[in-house]
């Protein structure tokens, strides 16, 4: 069977870079568990435990070196796939066989194993938020005051500029970097706790020695490169499946944050402002030769949604545990943990690569803005011509009818707005120069200053503390 006849994920097969998807890849997970058996017998050993150097030995020499088949047709006959592992590594240091997993639960190597991947996910899931705040911050700098029409309920408003645009995108970003770096922050290791989470039968190990049986527990965490005061204190048989949920929650902020960011530049792309790259053998349609469809913003909306759409799942798996654990997390948690990494990994590589390379039609958003901007100089328009002598409450009028009538013919006739023309035949704007009053930069506020600050304020320190991951390059599969 090849892989044409059978099913892939498109998470990975179209998504996920190499390096997200090595985090959860097979290998790393059962090399990691082989590590924490070394690490658990290295830590009895140091207690007190009848283990030997050449136990040791012989586990160390064979953690990266599994043989997938075996250890395949041990879980076909066991129908457990730790115990499988464990006769799969037994079976190639003999001597360390007696010592493997002493004392632990499948959920020591299981639980733990998972954290780590979980942290290192996370890490590399914020390094690239950094990288994407750091392309926008680049962009907004750029753009920090190019008038363009602002909106809201998706109708002109006050003029904002493109820059500053970018910046409200960035600051979504930061703040979910914020929240993922919270996530690496709090999050901690199960350690060494037994079946039930009562330590009970390392206790039994060491002859009912509490200190060891606590030592133990900080001597593996920190061997396997965790604090020790960075452990639960407690876990049933499990570490706490609420920690699941939490994660996804930070992963379906940062989602939203991207969703936001490919929206706008779809709804910008549509008005003819703002583009995404669009290469010179890239076909729009396969049935309209002339559009150029923003298909990368598409697919980060579209992944966006999965990854926030995922959020339920671990809130559910954590509400319905029964006293120390079931087993109807396991099955469910093979999907709910990787994919939402994955996918919102896939959706990273996007905005990281748009960002880097947003077209701007400076023309069109200038003919865009200057196509609204005589409704919105109206107050300054009454302002001009009172400090001209006119009464203010007749000009006020004027502009009102003049107005009404200019957006009419807009609407119905399609045609340009002319109220400034208008304007400038009424004797209370004689003597006043209009097109000084329609200079879009007098309308876009503090926007320019706001984007320095932000780049100063948020961005620099971002840019400081992911330093270098910044640079790196993004590879897109379709």
């Amino acid at each position: 069977m090849t892989t044409h006849d059978t099913y892939v994920s498109p998470l990975a097969s179209r998504n996920a870079s190499p390096a997200m998807q090595a985090i959860w890849s097979p290998h790393r997970k059962f090399t990691t568990w082989r590590r924490l058996w070394l690490a658990l017998a290295e830590a009895e050993k140091q207690l007190g435990l009848a283990i030997t150097d050449q136990q040791l030995d012989e586990i160390r020499a064979k953690l990266d070196d599994i043989d997938y088949a075996k250890a395949a047709e041990y879980e076909k006959q066991l129908r457990h796939d730790v115990m499988a592992h464990v006769h799969a590594l037994g079976d190639v240091a003999p001597q360390a066989r007696p010592i493997i997993h002493l004392g632990a639960t499948s959920q020591f190597v299981n639980c733990n194993t998972e954290l780590i991947l979980i942290r290192d996910a996370l890490r590399l899931t914020a390094g690239k938020l950094a990288a994407a705040i750091d392309a926008l911050a680049s962009f907004a700098a750029q753009h920090r005051d190019l008038p363009t029409l602002g909106f809201t309920h998706y109708q002109p408003a006050q003029p904002t500029t493109v820059g500053k645009r970018a910046t409200l995108w960035a600051q979504d970003l930061a703040i979910a970097l914020e929240e993922v770096e919270h996530r690496i922050d709090s999050l901690r290791f199960r350690g060494v706790k037994g079946t039930t989470g009562t330590q009970a039968s390392f206790l039994e190990l060491f002859d009912n020695d509490h200190d060891k049986v606590e030592q133990l527990d900080r001597l593996v965490t920190e061997k396997m490169g965790w604090p020790p005061e960075k452990r639960f204190a407690v876990t049933g048989q499990t570490y706490p499946r609420v920690i699941d949920g939490l994660v996804g929650s930070s992963l379906a902020a940062a989602a939203a944050a991207c969703a936001k960011f490919a929206t706008d530049m779809r709804l910008l792309a549509n008005r003819k402002e703002l583009e995404e790259p669009f290469e010179k053998s890239q076909i729009g349609s396969s049935a309209m030769p002339y559009k150029r469809n923003p298909m990368r913003s598409e697919r980060i909306c579209g992944l966006a949604r999965f990854v926030i759409g995922l959020v339920q799942v671990p809130f559910t798996t954590a509400a319905e545990q029964w006293m120390e654990r079931t087993l109807d997390d396991s099955s469910v948690r093979r999907l709910s943990l990787p994919e939402p990494f994955l996918a919102l990994d896939g959706v990273l590589d996007l905005v990281i690569n748009v960002s880097r390379s947003i077209v701007v039609y400076e023309k069109t958003v200038a003919a865009n803005l200057d196509a609204e901007l005589p409704f919105m100089a109206s107050e300054n328009l009454l302002m001009a011509a009172v400090q001209h002598g006119a009464d203010r409450q007749e000009v006020h009028e004027l502009i009102r009818q003049h107005a009404q009538a200019a957006a009419l013919q807009v609407k119905q006739e399609g045609a340009a707005n002319d109220l400034i023309d208008r304007l400038k035949a009424e004797p209370a704007f004689a003597g006043i120069d209009l097109s000084d009053v329609l200079d879009a930069k007098r309308y876009v506020g503090r926007a320019p200053q706001q984007v320095d600050a932000f780049i100063g304020e948020v961005v620099g320190p971002i840019r400081r503390r992911y330093r270098d991951e910044l640079g790196k390059e993004v590879e897109l599969k379709v």
